[in-house]
């Protein structure tokens, strides 16, 4: 018997594991149906690409063809791994816009407004640069600097500042606006997961067991009370009960996902797949949304310090393999998308609504499409999409995959804020600081320049940038599924943390946020304890 069993050591799993075992009377559980995070190509930061490649470390899973994308399945990856998809992401440290939460909290989720979150990244973070009223420098998550990073980063940033757009030292700051360089999850010339910082250092205390392998399939209830899970570890289907909670932590794709194999979701859904409603609630699985986004990718084949396939590309990627082994420094040291910006579509938006990633090397379909020679991308992504989607069981079998439909595109003001975008990152690689790097646009996407033609593109190539979020909505509402203090509607000890609770989307990456909304649910359920 545990007093917490916790669902996915991802992100928000591994923070709650770390506090809530800070108590050595209170024992906890938790359950990640991948491996431990040993391989090389997670901690060396250019791995990714080698697990972007491979599909190593992850789930596996693609949407349901998309009509707003030409009827393409959409790529949707996932970690499977001690530290979630912090163990395979991009390793941008990011919380959003102050509107954001201000939002959360307005619509009905008191506790939640950027002030009052504000708290809670600034415990997680250890922030290399120090701390200061918006930083913390004394939490267990490591932020930095890239140690070495690429010099065409800063060129990117010029570019920007060249075609009006302000500089910006600290997306983390003040204000979000403006081109820059992005912060990353590194410490000492390695990713720093969520598992790095938080589990790892705390695998030995003996009130924490950590199963692997575990692949949990269904949530165990007695009335509407959640009592334990069912999971399947080493061949064998095993059961586990907790006195306390049960804490769900799979993410916006997979807590659904299990909510409704364990009979909790929309009546009408589960009937027809043969499962019996043990709570009707209907908002499980709606409102899936996530960061549509698109790639411009250039050749540059005389900018020979950018990543690419090619003979001096070979010998650079040895002399870095040697210099990252060696010293933990070099090229291996970078996350790829090293540049950014925050820019509005038109003057007219309040703050920016849209993020671009500039990537040292030429990204086509995710990185899993083999492009030879030398370039860049810069990637155009749209923060506050206005489609919704959703989360549906292909079938009862806890083994098969979800059905994932994020709509993309489906909303028309979704599509012009990105036709806009499409033109102001041409803009800003069409200034001097850019053009310097003799870079071409790839014919794709070089030859769409109507906005019938931009769209076009956009359909034909737009993807995810790997943030779904909002399918366990966090709210008062009849299509809400967790309150303010995350806890199920009209069920008892089951409590929803991660990504899925979100109301909207935050504008940016969704890693640190995600910690955040676990160290805030670690203090609800220390303040339950006691009641």
């Amino acid at each position: 018997m545990f007093d917490y069993i916790i669902i996915g050591g991802g992100s928000a799993g591994c923070v709650l594991a770390a506090r809530l075992t800070e108590n050595p009377d209170i024992h906890v559980a938790l359950l990640e149906a991948g491996p431990v995070d040993t391989s090389v190509f997670i901690h060396c930061p250019a791995g990714l690409a080698v697990m972007a490649k491979t599909g190593m470390s992850g789930w596996g899973f693609s949407t349901t063809p998309q009509p707003g994308l030409n009827g393409r399945e959409g790529y949707m990856p996932r970690g499977k791994v001690l530290g979630g998809s912090s163990s395979i992401n991009a390793m941008i440290y990011l919380r959003g816009q102050r509107e954001d939460f201000d939002q959360w909290a307005a619509e009905g989720n008191p506790g939640w407004s950027f002030d009052e979150v504000l708290p809670y990244f600034k415990r997680s973070e250890h922030n290399e640069r120090g701390a200061d009223a918006l930083h913390g420098s004394n939490g267990p998550l490591n932020v930095m600097d890239l140690c070495s990073p690429n010099r065409y980063g800063p060129e990117f940033v010029k570019a920007g500042v060249q075609a009006g757009q302000v500089a910006n030292n600290d997306f983390n700051g003040p204000s979000q606006e403006g081109m820059g360089m992005y912060q990353v999850t590194h410490k000492n010339g390695e990713r720093f997961s969520a598992a790095k910082a938080y589990l790892t250092p705390n695998r030995s205390r003996p009130n924490l067991h950590v199963f692997t392998g575990a692949y949990t399939t269904r949530i165990l209830m007695e009335r509407k009370r959640a009592v334990g899970v069912e999971f399947q570890h080493e061949g064998q289907v095993k059961q586990l009960k907790a006195s306390r909670e049960v804490l769900l932590c799979a993410g916006a794709l997979q807590s659904p996902q299990l909510l409704m194999l364990s009979g909790i979701g929309p009546h009408a859904h589960l009937l027809e797949n043969g499962i019996a409603t043990l709570h009707d609630l209907p908002g499980v699985g709606e409102h899936l949304h996530d960061h549509p986004d698109v790639v411009l990718v250039a050749d540059a084949p005389k900018a020979k310090e950018l990543f690419g396939l090619s003979l001096s590309g070979a010998v650079q990627a040895l002399k870095g393999i040697f210099e990252w082994r060696s010293h933990r420094k070099g090229p291996l040291t970078s996350n790829f998308a090293e540049a950014g910006g925050f820019i509005k579509s038109q003057p007219s938006e309040v703050t920016p609504d849209l993020q671009l990633h500039f990537v040292v090397g030429k990204l086509v379909n995710h990185g899993r499409t083999t492009v030879f020679g030398h370039g860049y991308s810069c990637h155009v992504c749209l923060l506050r999409p206005r489609s919704r989607g959703s989360l549906r069981l292909a079938s009862k079998d806890p083994l098969a995959a979800p059905l994932i439909d994020p709509n993309f595109l489906s909303d028309r003001d979704d599509m012009a804020r990105m036709i806009r975008g499409i033109k102001l990152t041409r803009n800003i690689l069409a200034q001097p600081a850019m053009v310097a790097l003799g870079g071409k646009e790839l014919t794709t996407s070089a030859r769409a320049q109507t906005d019938a033609e931009i769209e076009q593109f956009i359909r034909d190539h737009a993807d995810t940038i790997y943030h779904p979020a909002g399918t366990c909505r966090m709210g008062n509402s009849p299509l809400d599924v967790v309150d303010a203090q995350l806890r199920v509607h009209g069920l008892e000890g089951l409590r929803v943390v991660d990504a899925s609770i979100m109301p909207t989307l935050v504008s940016g990456n969704t890693n640190a946020p995600v910690m955040m909304i676990a160290e805030k649910a670690a203090d609800m359920i220390k303040a339950a304890q006691g009641s």
